[in-house]
């Protein structure tokens, strides 16, 4: 039997709705997760009380530098829906992880986003991991474990 793209979809589907217990009860983590923001860059920063250092200010994204206590962490607001998936698809090939609500993203380490999480609300995607395909990475040697990888 061939293992396809959408079966190991499926099967990582089946996988993480099993290890959430995911049956629409709406746990104590769900209950915690405030109601997604939403608005300009600056609201968003002032939502999470960061004073926002811009690095990009463009009619598509604009992205600034937030701190929160020692940790840093990228903010982006994007012009469209469109923009920003794109954006996000491209950068996750990188690895990092992303809190990511409508027409905004933070960028920074796991637990600075699972904090700001309980401020600004959204969902938290996580990037690839090539460490493992890396030579001397402790992965293993085959392509078909990584989606983003193709044999010819």
């Amino acid at each position: 039997m061939r293992v396809t793209r959408p079966m190991l979809a499926l099967s990582g589907a089946v996988a993480i709705l099993a290890l959430t217990g995911c049956g629409g009860s709406g746990g104590k983590d769900e209950a915690a997760v405030p109601k997604e923001v939403s608005g300009s860059l600056e609201h968003i920063a002032a939502e999470a009380k960061c004073k926002p250092n811009m690095q990009t200010d463009a009619d598509t994204i604009r992205q600034a530098l937030c701190k929160k206590g020692k940790e840093k962490y990228v903010l982006a607001t994007f012009a469209t829906d469109r923009g920003q998936r794109e954006w996000i698809n491209t950068a996750k090939d990188y690895g990092g992880f992303y809190l990511v609500g409508r027409k905004w993203v933070a960028v920074g380490h796991e637990d600075v986003l699972q904090g700001l999480r309980g401020t600004l609300g959204g969902t938290v995607e996580v990037g690839l991991n090539h460490a493992e395909h890396a030579p001397g990475g402790g992965g293993r040697d085959d392509k078909s474990s990584h989606s983003g990888h193709q044999e010819n």
